[in-house]
Protein backbone atom coordinates (compact mmCIF):
# COMPACT_ATOMS: atom_id res chain seq x y z
CA UNK A 1 0.00 0.00 0.00
CA UNK A 2 1.51 3.54 -0.94
CA UNK A 3 1.36 6.01 1.76
CA UNK A 4 2.92 9.74 1.34
CA UNK A 5 3.04 8.44 5.14
CA UNK A 6 3.66 5.12 5.79
CA UNK A 7 3.04 4.12 9.46
CA UNK A 8 -0.61 5.36 9.07
CA UNK A 9 -0.68 1.75 7.78
CA UNK A 10 -0.94 -0.20 11.58
CA UNK A 11 -2.07 -3.59 11.99
CA UNK A 12 -1.59 -4.48 16.11
CA UNK A 13 -4.13 -3.29 18.16
CA UNK A 14 -3.75 0.23 19.98
CA UNK A 15 -3.89 0.31 23.76
CA UNK A 16 -2.55 2.23 26.19
CA UNK A 17 -0.90 4.36 23.57
CA UNK A 18 1.34 1.52 22.17
CA UNK A 19 0.49 -0.43 19.28
CA UNK A 20 0.96 -4.22 20.62
CA UNK A 21 0.20 -7.95 19.36
CA UNK A 22 -2.72 -9.72 20.84
CA UNK A 23 -1.40 -12.26 23.82
CA UNK A 24 -1.58 -15.29 21.29
CA UNK A 25 -0.07 -13.79 18.11
CA UNK A 26 -3.14 -14.52 16.34
CA UNK A 27 -4.30 -12.09 13.37
CA UNK A 28 -6.96 -11.95 10.78
CA UNK A 29 -7.06 -11.00 7.42
CA UNK A 30 -8.32 -7.31 5.38
CA UNK A 31 -9.16 -7.86 1.50
CA UNK A 32 -9.42 -5.29 -0.76
CA UNK A 33 -13.42 -6.03 -1.85
CA UNK A 34 -12.40 -5.26 -5.36
CA UNK A 35 -9.73 -7.55 -6.11
CA UNK A 36 -9.64 -9.42 -2.82
CA UNK A 37 -6.12 -8.79 -2.25
CA UNK A 38 -4.47 -8.91 1.16
CA UNK A 39 -4.03 -6.09 2.57
CA UNK A 40 -2.65 -6.78 6.31
CA UNK A 41 -2.93 -9.02 8.87
CA UNK A 42 -4.17 -7.70 11.96
CA UNK A 43 -3.55 -8.53 15.75
CA UNK A 44 -6.39 -11.09 16.73
CA UNK A 45 -7.97 -9.63 20.24
CA UNK A 46 -9.78 -11.37 22.78
CA UNK A 47 -10.66 -10.78 26.64
CA UNK A 48 -7.81 -10.48 27.77
CA UNK A 49 -6.30 -7.31 25.92
CA UNK A 50 -10.24 -5.62 26.20
CA UNK A 51 -9.93 -5.85 29.92
CA UNK A 52 -6.84 -4.53 29.66
CA UNK A 53 -7.45 -1.36 27.40
CA UNK A 54 -10.73 -0.88 30.03
CA UNK A 55 -8.07 -0.96 32.67
CA UNK A 56 -6.03 1.19 31.14
CA UNK A 57 -8.80 3.72 29.92
CA UNK A 58 -9.75 4.19 33.61
CA UNK A 59 -6.41 4.77 34.62
CA UNK A 60 -5.99 7.98 32.07
CA UNK A 61 -9.35 8.89 32.56
CA UNK A 62 -8.16 10.05 36.28
CA UNK A 63 -5.63 12.17 33.96
CA UNK A 64 -7.85 13.33 31.17
CA UNK A 65 -10.89 14.27 32.95
CA UNK A 66 -8.86 16.67 35.27
CA UNK A 67 -7.41 18.62 32.17
CA UNK A 68 -9.68 22.11 32.06
CA UNK A 69 -12.14 21.96 28.90
CA UNK A 70 -9.41 24.40 27.29
CA UNK A 71 -7.06 21.65 26.94
CA UNK A 72 -8.59 19.31 25.69
CA UNK A 73 -10.42 21.06 23.44
CA UNK A 74 -6.82 22.40 22.06
CA UNK A 75 -5.97 18.62 21.43
CA UNK A 76 -9.18 17.77 19.96
CA UNK A 77 -8.39 20.72 17.78
CA UNK A 78 -5.16 19.31 16.63
CA UNK A 79 -6.66 15.97 15.94
CA UNK A 80 -8.74 17.58 13.65
CA UNK A 81 -5.61 19.01 11.80
CA UNK A 82 -3.85 16.17 11.85
CA UNK A 83 -7.06 14.00 9.74
CA UNK A 84 -7.11 17.22 7.27
CA UNK A 85 -3.42 17.38 6.61
CA UNK A 86 -3.27 13.25 6.23
CA UNK A 87 -6.73 13.01 4.10
CA UNK A 88 -5.10 11.30 0.86
CA UNK A 89 -3.95 8.99 2.96
CA UNK A 90 -6.72 7.78 5.24
CA UNK A 91 -9.10 8.13 2.18
CA UNK A 92 -6.30 5.56 0.21
CA UNK A 93 -7.06 3.00 3.00
CA UNK A 94 -10.09 3.57 3.49
CA UNK A 95 -10.79 2.82 -0.17
CA UNK A 96 -8.88 0.28 -0.38
CA UNK A 97 -10.11 -1.99 2.72
CA UNK A 98 -14.02 -0.81 2.15
CA UNK A 99 -14.45 -0.04 -1.38
CA UNK A 100 -16.25 3.39 -2.15
CA UNK A 101 -14.51 6.16 -4.30
CA UNK A 102 -11.28 7.58 -3.34
CA UNK A 103 -13.48 11.02 -3.44
CA UNK A 104 -16.12 9.32 -1.88
CA UNK A 105 -13.73 8.79 0.99
CA UNK A 106 -12.13 11.67 0.95
CA UNK A 107 -15.52 13.39 1.66
CA UNK A 108 -15.71 11.03 4.87
CA UNK A 109 -12.49 11.83 6.11
CA UNK A 110 -13.29 15.97 6.14
CA UNK A 111 -16.99 14.80 7.47
CA UNK A 112 -15.58 12.70 10.16
CA UNK A 113 -12.90 15.36 10.80
CA UNK A 114 -15.65 17.74 11.30
CA UNK A 115 -16.90 16.18 14.32
CA UNK A 116 -13.67 16.52 16.25
CA UNK A 117 -13.93 20.18 14.68
CA UNK A 118 -16.94 20.68 16.05
CA UNK A 119 -16.62 19.01 19.68
CA UNK A 120 -13.25 20.53 20.23
CA UNK A 121 -15.28 23.42 20.59
CA UNK A 122 -18.18 22.03 22.65
CA UNK A 123 -15.41 20.77 25.19
CA UNK A 124 -15.80 24.21 26.38
CA UNK A 125 -19.56 25.15 26.11
CA UNK A 126 -20.47 21.85 28.61
CA UNK A 127 -22.63 24.49 31.10
CA UNK A 128 -24.63 23.85 34.10
CA UNK A 129 -27.67 25.47 35.81
CA UNK A 130 -28.88 27.23 38.85
CA UNK A 131 -32.25 26.90 39.50
CA UNK A 132 -34.79 29.18 42.27
CA UNK A 133 -34.88 26.72 45.38
CA UNK A 134 -38.01 25.95 47.08
CA UNK A 135 -36.72 27.69 50.11
CA UNK A 136 -34.67 30.49 51.03
CA UNK A 137 -32.68 28.36 53.07
CA UNK A 138 -30.93 26.16 50.29
CA UNK A 139 -29.45 26.79 46.64
CA UNK A 140 -29.81 24.66 43.68
CA UNK A 141 -27.22 24.07 41.24
CA UNK A 142 -26.45 21.18 38.38
CA UNK A 143 -23.46 20.70 36.81
CA UNK A 144 -22.32 17.91 34.26
CA UNK A 145 -19.86 15.37 34.57
CA UNK A 146 -18.44 12.72 32.44
CA UNK A 147 -19.57 9.46 32.54
CA UNK A 148 -16.20 7.82 33.02
CA UNK A 149 -14.96 4.93 30.52
CA UNK A 150 -16.89 4.39 27.19
CA UNK A 151 -17.16 1.80 24.36
CA UNK A 152 -17.69 2.53 20.89
CA UNK A 153 -18.27 -0.59 18.74
CA UNK A 154 -18.65 0.98 15.20
CA UNK A 155 -19.07 -0.52 11.79
CA UNK A 156 -17.54 -1.00 8.07
CA UNK A 157 -19.50 0.96 6.19
CA UNK A 158 -17.75 4.38 7.72
CA UNK A 159 -14.97 3.26 9.53
CA UNK A 160 -13.61 6.67 9.96
CA UNK A 161 -16.58 8.51 10.30
CA UNK A 162 -18.58 6.32 12.57
CA UNK A 163 -15.36 6.69 14.90
CA UNK A 164 -15.08 10.38 15.68
CA UNK A 165 -18.75 10.69 15.07
CA UNK A 166 -18.54 8.58 18.28
CA UNK A 167 -15.22 9.43 19.81
CA UNK A 168 -14.96 13.17 19.38
CA UNK A 169 -18.22 13.93 21.90
CA UNK A 170 -16.66 11.59 24.29
CA UNK A 171 -13.20 13.04 24.85
CA UNK A 172 -14.93 16.51 24.55
CA UNK A 173 -16.66 15.75 27.50
CA UNK A 174 -13.41 14.37 29.97
CA UNK A 175 -14.52 10.56 28.70
CA UNK A 176 -12.11 7.99 27.65
CA UNK A 177 -12.82 5.21 25.06
CA UNK A 178 -12.01 2.06 24.07
CA UNK A 179 -13.56 1.16 20.44
CA UNK A 180 -13.75 -2.00 18.61
CA UNK A 181 -14.14 -1.36 14.87
CA UNK A 182 -15.80 -3.88 12.54
CA UNK A 183 -13.11 -6.70 11.36
CA UNK A 184 -13.58 -6.31 7.57
CA UNK A 185 -12.29 -2.22 8.29
CA UNK A 186 -9.79 -2.18 10.84
CA UNK A 187 -7.33 -0.08 9.13
CA UNK A 188 -9.03 3.35 9.25
CA UNK A 189 -9.53 2.90 13.06
CA UNK A 190 -5.42 2.49 13.40
CA UNK A 191 -4.52 4.83 11.51
CA UNK A 192 -6.58 7.56 13.69
CA UNK A 193 -4.83 5.99 16.75
CA UNK A 194 -1.58 6.85 14.94
CA UNK A 195 -3.06 10.50 14.79
CA UNK A 196 -4.39 10.91 18.06
CA UNK A 197 -0.89 10.07 19.75
CA UNK A 198 1.09 12.77 17.56
CA UNK A 199 -1.83 15.31 18.78
CA UNK A 200 -1.09 14.75 22.57
CA UNK A 201 -3.86 12.77 23.76
CA UNK A 202 -2.03 10.80 27.36
CA UNK A 203 -2.01 7.08 26.63
CA UNK A 204 -4.81 5.40 27.38
CA UNK A 205 -7.46 7.78 26.44
CA UNK A 206 -8.11 6.23 23.21
CA UNK A 207 -7.56 2.65 22.67
CA UNK A 208 -8.69 0.50 19.76
CA UNK A 209 -9.17 -3.46 20.66
CA UNK A 210 -9.15 -4.92 16.84
CA UNK A 211 -10.58 -8.63 16.72
CA UNK A 212 -12.36 -10.99 14.92
CA UNK A 213 -14.54 -12.20 17.37
CA UNK A 214 -16.97 -9.17 17.36
CA UNK A 215 -19.49 -11.45 19.91
CA UNK A 216 -16.72 -11.78 22.83
CA UNK A 217 -15.07 -8.49 22.83
CA UNK A 218 -18.70 -7.22 22.88
CA UNK A 219 -19.78 -8.69 25.13
CA UNK A 220 -17.35 -7.60 27.68
CA UNK A 221 -17.47 -4.24 26.21
CA UNK A 222 -21.26 -4.47 27.24
CA UNK A 223 -20.92 -6.00 30.73
CA UNK A 224 -17.58 -4.67 32.65
CA UNK A 225 -18.50 -2.70 35.37
CA UNK A 226 -15.48 -0.29 34.43
CA UNK A 227 -17.33 0.24 31.61
CA UNK A 228 -20.25 3.16 32.04
CA UNK A 229 -21.60 3.62 28.43
CA UNK A 230 -22.04 1.78 25.40
CA UNK A 231 -22.40 3.89 21.80
CA UNK A 232 -23.18 1.28 18.52
CA UNK A 233 -23.82 1.83 14.97
CA UNK A 234 -25.22 -1.50 13.35
CA UNK A 235 -27.79 -3.90 13.00
CA UNK A 236 -31.05 -3.73 14.65
CA UNK A 237 -30.43 -6.95 15.67
CA UNK A 238 -26.69 -7.18 16.99
CA UNK A 239 -27.99 -4.07 19.11
CA UNK A 240 -30.75 -5.97 20.89
CA UNK A 241 -28.20 -8.38 21.87
CA UNK A 242 -25.63 -5.28 23.35
CA UNK A 243 -28.71 -3.57 24.84
CA UNK A 244 -29.43 -6.11 27.11
CA UNK A 245 -25.88 -7.02 28.01
CA UNK A 246 -25.65 -3.48 29.03
CA UNK A 247 -28.41 -3.77 31.39
CA UNK A 248 -26.46 -6.01 33.71
CA UNK A 249 -24.98 -3.49 34.59
CA UNK A 250 -26.95 -0.38 33.95
CA UNK A 251 -24.72 1.11 31.62
CA UNK A 252 -25.95 3.91 29.41
CA UNK A 253 -26.78 3.20 25.83
CA UNK A 254 -26.59 5.16 22.56
CA UNK A 255 -28.18 3.07 19.17
CA UNK A 256 -27.74 4.32 15.60
CA UNK A 257 -29.26 1.04 14.03
CA UNK A 258 -31.19 -0.53 11.29
CA UNK A 259 -33.38 1.86 8.72
CA UNK A 260 -36.07 1.74 5.94
CA UNK A 261 -35.91 4.99 4.59
CA UNK A 262 -38.79 6.02 2.43
CA UNK A 263 -38.32 8.94 -0.96
CA UNK A 264 -41.69 10.46 -1.12
CA UNK A 265 -42.09 12.28 -4.39
CA UNK A 266 -45.19 14.10 -4.62
CA UNK A 267 -46.72 15.71 -7.75
CA UNK A 268 -46.17 19.15 -7.57
CA UNK A 269 -41.94 18.09 -7.11
CA UNK A 270 -39.52 19.17 -8.74
CA UNK A 271 -38.85 15.65 -10.95
CA UNK A 272 -35.02 16.93 -11.62
CA UNK A 273 -34.37 17.88 -8.38
CA UNK A 274 -35.70 14.72 -6.48
CA UNK A 275 -33.45 12.61 -9.31
CA UNK A 276 -30.55 14.28 -8.03
CA UNK A 277 -31.94 13.76 -4.00
CA UNK A 278 -32.45 10.11 -5.12
CA UNK A 279 -29.06 9.46 -6.59
CA UNK A 280 -27.40 10.84 -3.47
CA UNK A 281 -29.47 9.19 -1.03
CA UNK A 282 -29.28 6.18 -2.93
CA UNK A 283 -25.72 5.11 -4.08
CA UNK A 284 -23.89 6.76 -1.40
CA UNK A 285 -21.59 3.77 -0.67
CA UNK A 286 -23.67 1.20 -3.20
CA UNK A 287 -26.33 2.07 -1.01
CA UNK A 288 -24.63 0.61 1.83
CA UNK A 289 -25.59 2.83 4.64
CA UNK A 290 -27.90 3.15 7.36
CA UNK A 291 -30.08 6.32 5.70
CA UNK A 292 -29.89 5.01 2.39
CA UNK A 293 -33.33 5.14 0.85
CA UNK A 294 -34.64 2.18 0.82
CA UNK A 295 -37.98 2.52 -0.83
CA UNK A 296 -39.35 5.03 -3.12
CA UNK A 297 -42.70 6.60 -3.51
CA UNK A 298 -43.80 8.38 -6.83
CA UNK A 299 -47.42 9.83 -6.99
CA UNK A 300 -48.90 8.53 -9.97
CA UNK A 301 -49.11 11.55 -12.24
CA UNK A 302 -45.45 11.92 -12.25
CA UNK A 303 -44.47 7.98 -11.52
CA UNK A 304 -43.44 7.56 -15.22
CA UNK A 305 -41.24 10.33 -15.82
CA UNK A 306 -39.74 9.59 -12.26
CA UNK A 307 -38.52 6.23 -12.94
CA UNK A 308 -37.74 7.06 -16.20
CA UNK A 309 -35.26 9.72 -15.38
CA UNK A 310 -33.99 7.61 -12.66
CA UNK A 311 -33.44 5.26 -14.86
CA UNK A 312 -30.94 6.70 -16.80
CA UNK A 313 -29.31 8.68 -13.96
CA UNK A 314 -28.78 5.02 -12.24
CA UNK A 315 -27.61 3.88 -16.11
CA UNK A 316 -24.67 6.55 -16.16
CA UNK A 317 -23.22 5.51 -13.45
CA UNK A 318 -19.96 3.99 -13.53
CA UNK A 319 -19.17 1.35 -11.26
CA UNK A 320 -15.46 0.37 -10.83
CA UNK A 321 -12.20 -0.03 -8.70
CA UNK A 322 -12.70 2.91 -6.23
CA UNK A 323 -9.14 4.15 -7.01
CA UNK A 324 -9.31 4.53 -10.19
CA UNK A 325 -10.49 8.36 -11.61
CA UNK A 326 -14.77 8.47 -12.69
CA UNK A 327 -15.30 5.56 -10.71
CA UNK A 328 -19.29 6.45 -9.04
CA UNK A 329 -20.01 3.11 -7.34
CA UNK A 330 -17.32 0.85 -5.76
CA UNK A 331 -17.52 -3.02 -4.84
CA UNK A 332 -20.05 -4.21 -2.49
CA UNK A 333 -17.90 -5.10 0.75
CA UNK A 334 -18.24 -8.69 0.63
CA UNK A 335 -19.76 -12.15 -0.55
CA UNK A 336 -22.89 -11.77 1.40
CA UNK A 337 -23.70 -8.84 1.07
CA UNK A 338 -24.20 -9.06 -2.92
CA UNK A 339 -25.82 -12.33 -2.09
CA UNK A 340 -28.26 -10.14 0.37
CA UNK A 341 -29.11 -7.71 -2.38
CA UNK A 342 -29.30 -10.83 -5.28
CA UNK A 343 -32.03 -12.45 -3.00
CA UNK A 344 -33.89 -9.51 -2.39
CA UNK A 345 -33.81 -8.68 -6.75
CA UNK A 346 -35.18 -12.80 -7.01
CA UNK A 347 -37.85 -12.24 -4.75
CA UNK A 348 -39.16 -8.77 -5.90
CA UNK A 349 -38.95 -10.12 -10.03
CA UNK A 350 -40.90 -13.01 -8.80
CA UNK A 351 -43.76 -10.46 -7.83
CA UNK A 352 -43.75 -8.61 -10.40
CA UNK A 353 -41.17 -6.03 -10.29
CA UNK A 354 -39.94 -4.88 -13.59
CA UNK A 355 -35.73 -4.60 -13.70
CA UNK A 356 -35.10 -1.27 -15.83
CA UNK A 357 -31.38 -1.11 -15.33
CA UNK A 358 -28.84 -3.06 -13.74
CA UNK A 359 -30.02 -6.41 -12.47
CA UNK A 360 -26.92 -8.90 -12.28
CA UNK A 361 -23.30 -8.28 -10.83
CA UNK A 362 -20.93 -6.49 -13.52
CA UNK A 363 -20.18 -8.28 -16.33
CA UNK A 364 -22.04 -11.24 -14.96
CA UNK A 365 -18.61 -12.25 -13.28
CA UNK A 366 -19.12 -14.73 -10.28
CA UNK A 367 -16.23 -13.51 -8.14
CA UNK A 368 -17.09 -9.96 -8.30
CA UNK A 369 -18.29 -7.38 -5.99
CA UNK A 370 -19.27 -4.90 -8.21
CA UNK A 371 -23.28 -5.08 -8.38
CA UNK A 372 -24.80 -1.56 -11.10
CA UNK A 373 -26.86 0.59 -10.25
CA UNK A 374 -30.44 -1.13 -10.14
CA UNK A 375 -34.20 0.05 -10.53
CA UNK A 376 -37.05 -1.82 -10.33
CA UNK A 377 -40.42 -0.61 -11.37
CA UNK A 378 -43.78 -1.94 -10.64
CA UNK A 379 -42.59 -2.38 -6.63
CA UNK A 380 -44.70 -3.30 -4.13
CA UNK A 381 -45.47 -3.53 -0.26
CA UNK A 382 -45.87 -7.53 -0.90
CA UNK A 383 -41.96 -7.56 -1.62
CA UNK A 384 -39.33 -8.27 1.04
CA UNK A 385 -37.18 -5.16 -0.25
CA UNK A 386 -40.26 -3.06 1.41
CA UNK A 387 -39.69 -4.26 4.67
CA UNK A 388 -35.89 -5.43 4.89
CA UNK A 389 -33.19 -2.98 5.17
CA UNK A 390 -31.72 -3.45 0.93
CA UNK A 391 -27.87 -2.23 1.99
CA UNK A 392 -27.14 -2.15 -1.86
CA UNK A 393 -27.94 -0.33 -5.17
CA UNK A 394 -31.30 -1.16 -6.20
CA UNK A 395 -33.62 1.59 -5.79
CA UNK A 396 -37.50 0.03 -5.97
CA UNK A 397 -40.17 2.33 -6.69
CA UNK A 398 -43.88 1.83 -5.68
CA UNK A 399 -46.83 4.35 -7.32
CA UNK A 400 -49.06 6.00 -4.93
CA UNK A 401 -52.09 8.01 -5.37
CA UNK A 402 -52.76 10.42 -2.09
CA UNK A 403 -50.72 11.64 0.89
CA UNK A 404 -52.73 9.48 3.58
CA UNK A 405 -51.81 6.45 1.49
CA UNK A 406 -48.35 6.93 1.04
CA UNK A 407 -47.76 8.07 4.80
CA UNK A 408 -49.04 4.99 5.62
CA UNK A 409 -47.20 3.08 3.38
CA UNK A 410 -44.25 5.13 4.86
CA UNK A 411 -44.97 4.61 8.19
CA UNK A 412 -45.49 0.88 7.99
CA UNK A 413 -42.02 -0.40 9.31
CA UNK A 414 -40.12 -1.04 13.03
CA UNK A 415 -37.60 1.19 11.50
CA UNK A 416 -37.76 5.27 12.10
CA UNK A 417 -34.09 6.36 10.96
CA UNK A 418 -34.39 8.87 7.81
CA UNK A 419 -37.29 9.90 5.80
CA UNK A 420 -36.70 12.17 2.37
CA UNK A 421 -39.93 13.76 0.61
CA UNK A 422 -40.00 16.04 -2.27
CA UNK A 423 -42.59 18.58 -2.94
CA UNK A 424 -44.10 22.57 -2.86
CA UNK A 425 -46.95 22.96 -1.15
CA UNK A 426 -46.06 24.35 2.00
CA UNK A 427 -48.71 23.27 4.06
CA UNK A 428 -48.65 19.87 2.83
CA UNK A 429 -44.55 20.00 3.91
CA UNK A 430 -45.48 20.39 7.30
CA UNK A 431 -48.03 18.24 7.79
CA UNK A 432 -46.15 15.57 6.22
CA UNK A 433 -42.99 16.50 8.04
CA UNK A 434 -44.40 16.47 10.68
CA UNK A 435 -46.20 13.05 10.42
CA UNK A 436 -43.29 10.75 9.48
CA UNK A 437 -42.16 8.47 12.34
CA UNK A 438 -38.45 9.79 11.59
CA UNK A 439 -35.61 10.01 13.74
CA UNK A 440 -34.78 12.66 10.58
CA UNK A 441 -37.04 14.05 7.90
CA UNK A 442 -34.84 15.35 4.57
CA UNK A 443 -37.18 17.93 2.62
CA UNK A 444 -36.20 18.73 -0.82
CA UNK A 445 -32.50 17.33 -0.39
CA UNK A 446 -31.18 14.00 -0.78
CA UNK A 447 -28.24 15.18 1.74
CA UNK A 448 -28.93 15.44 5.67
CA UNK A 449 -25.31 14.78 7.69
CA UNK A 450 -23.63 17.20 9.09
CA UNK A 451 -21.79 17.84 12.38
CA UNK A 452 -24.34 20.69 12.92
CA UNK A 453 -27.32 18.71 13.48
CA UNK A 454 -28.41 15.63 15.60
CA UNK A 455 -28.14 12.45 13.68
CA UNK A 456 -30.72 9.53 15.07
CA UNK A 457 -33.73 7.60 14.87
CA UNK A 458 -36.65 6.18 16.81
CA UNK A 459 -38.74 3.12 17.08
CA UNK A 460 -36.47 0.13 16.20
CA UNK A 461 -33.67 2.46 14.46
CA UNK A 462 -32.16 3.19 18.01
CA UNK A 463 -31.93 6.11 20.19
CA UNK A 464 -29.45 8.68 21.18
CA UNK A 465 -28.20 11.72 19.68
CA UNK A 466 -25.00 12.17 17.48
CA UNK A 467 -23.58 15.10 16.13
CA UNK A 468 -25.01 18.93 17.25
CA UNK A 469 -24.95 20.41 20.88
CA UNK A 470 -27.04 17.53 21.85
CA UNK A 471 -24.43 14.53 20.97
CA UNK A 472 -22.26 15.73 23.86
CA UNK A 473 -24.51 14.90 26.34
CA UNK A 474 -25.19 11.68 25.68
CA UNK A 475 -21.22 11.44 27.35
CA UNK A 476 -22.20 13.41 30.67
CA UNK A 477 -24.17 12.71 33.62
CA UNK A 478 -25.97 15.54 35.46
CA UNK A 479 -25.45 15.73 39.39
CA UNK A 480 -27.49 17.81 41.51
CA UNK A 481 -26.17 20.14 43.80
CA UNK A 482 -28.76 21.45 46.93
CA UNK A 483 -27.21 23.36 49.38
CA UNK A 484 -28.02 24.38 52.70
CA UNK A 485 -27.30 28.37 53.84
Amino acid sequence: MQLNRPDLLQTNAFINGQFVKANSGATFEVHNPFDHELLAEVADCGKAETEEAIQHAQDAFKIWNGYRAAKRSRILRRWYELQLEHVDDLARILTLEQGKPFTEAKGEIKYGASFVEWFAEEAKRVYGDTIPAQTTDKRIVVIKQAVGVCAAITPWNFPNAMITRKVAPALAAGCTVVIKPAELTPLSALALGVLAREAGMPDGVLNIVTTNDAETVGKVLTTHPTVKKISFTGSTEVGKILMKQASSTVKKVSLELGGNAPFIVFKDADIDAAIEGAIASKYRNAGQTCICTNRFFAHADVYDEFVKKLTKASADLTVGNGLEKGTDIGPMVEEDAVKSVEELLKDAKSKGATVKTGGSRANDAADTLLFPPTVLADATSEMDLFRTEIFGPIAAVLKFESEEEVIKMANDTPYGLAAYFYGNDYAQIWRVAETLEYGMVAINTGSISTAAAPFGGVKESGFGREGSKYGIEEYLNIKYLCWGL
